[in-house]
Parts: C-alpha cells; structure tokens; sequence
C-alpha cells in the first residue's frame, strides 16, 4: 500500500496537478493518484478558472495534508532532502526559487491564451500580444538558466524543481506550434522526452472528456 495519496484534477487539462505530479515522482515519494470527477468543485473550479489556489493537486501523508503546488515542493524537499528537487549550491538554489515562484504566480496571458491540452495539436495558431510577451520572459529564463548552468536541464545534469514547474509550459508549446529559439526548443524537446512526463501524457490520452464547456471557457 503506498505511503501517501496526490489528488489531482484532469491529467490533459490541469498543468498544476502535473506539476504536483512531477514533484511527488522526483522525490521518489511512494504514492497513489486519485483524480477527481470532473463533476468535483474543486475540480472544475481549477481547470475553468486556471487557478493554483483551489484544494488540487492536494498530497496526503499520513496525517499531514498539503496543497497547492510550491507548498507540496516546500513539503517534499523537507522529507526528501536527498531526492536533490533543488540544487545544493545556495545561489543556484536562490535562483531556482525565484525562476519557479515566477512561473506560480506569472505568466497569467500564457495560461488564458494557451491552455494546456495534451491532446490537441493546432497550427498556425495566433499568439497574441500579452501571451508573446509571456513567452518572451520564458525564453529568457530558460536561456540564462540554460547558459550559465550548461544543460540539459535548467540547473544542470539533473532535474530540479523548476524543470517541474516548466514543463507544463513545454506542452503548450508542442500543443500550439509555437517557434522557439534553438536552445530553448532542445530544452522543450529534453522535457517532453522525460520519462515521468511521457507516462502522465499517455495517462492523458486516455482520458475521458469529462468538462465539454471547457474549450468554450478559454
């Protein structure tokens, strides 16, 4: 029986579950997936309002429930300091925070404009000005992180908590087509090859459509 439960809403539609996702597999941490109806309120409330403030993903450990994602990565660093979610020198470390708390609390016309859908494929899709901008920002991050850390992830030879917390980013990108420069493009293609994301998206796949008014929403 696993040690702990994440409950998490839609595997297509909500980039916060699969962050908490990532987290959780990284930190080795034994535990089972519930998902949510989609018929939940605090399902729907967090694939319509494309919020990380609602109660999912929420992880249960033993007595010790914790939701929203930066608090489930707080948690699990804690419990898991060996699993290396973050990166041992301190600068390094300082700059992981920061380049993920960005990514919690920003990018609000990237996640309107581009939402996240595993299933979907669009060309030629139009990127407007508030969500260019937001991809502007991204690259830059990434292209820093990449060029002072060397790859191939953004702190270096292993995954952190900020490669967690982009990757979601890095299927919007594969979902709408959109051109990146070369490094950053070799960085979404190292992401979506990793092997805990391409057991979420297969896991996606599968999925029922269970929200039909969500496209409508976005």
């Amino acid at each position: 029986m696993a040690d702990a439960k994440l409950t998490i809403s839609s595997r297509n539609y909500s980039s916060w579950s699969l962050r908490g996702y990532l987290i959780c597999r990284m930190a080795g941490l034994d535990f089972a997936t519930e998902v949510l109806s989609g018929n939940d309120p605090s399902s729907r409330a967090e694939l319509l309002h494309l919020s990380p403030s609602f109660l999912v993903p929420r992880l249960t450990h033993g007595d010790i429930r914790v939701w929203d994602t930066m608090a489930i990565a707080t948690y699990v660093n804690e419990i898991r300091p060996e699993a290396g979610l973050l990166p041992a020198d301190p600068a390094a470390r300082a700059w992981c925070w920061s380049v993920s708390g960005e990514m919690h609390g920003g990018f609000i016309n990237l996640r309107s404009s581009l939402p996240m859908n595993l299933k979907a494929r669009h060309e030629n899709f139009k990127i407007w000005g508030g969500a260019a901008f937001d991809i502007e920002r991204i690259t830059t991050i990434w292209r820093e992180c990449l060029a002072r850390f060397g790859g191939p992830w953004l702190f270096g030879s292993r995954p952190t908590l900020a490669d967690a917390m982009y990757a979601p980013v890095c299927t919007r990108f594969a979902t709408y087509g959109v051109e990146l420069p070369p490094d950053c493009a070799a960085y979404r293609d190292h992401v979506m090859a990793w092997p805990i994301l391409a057991e979420w998206i297969e896991a996606a796949v599968n999925e029922p459509e269970e929200i039909e008014e969500l496209d409508m929403e976005f």
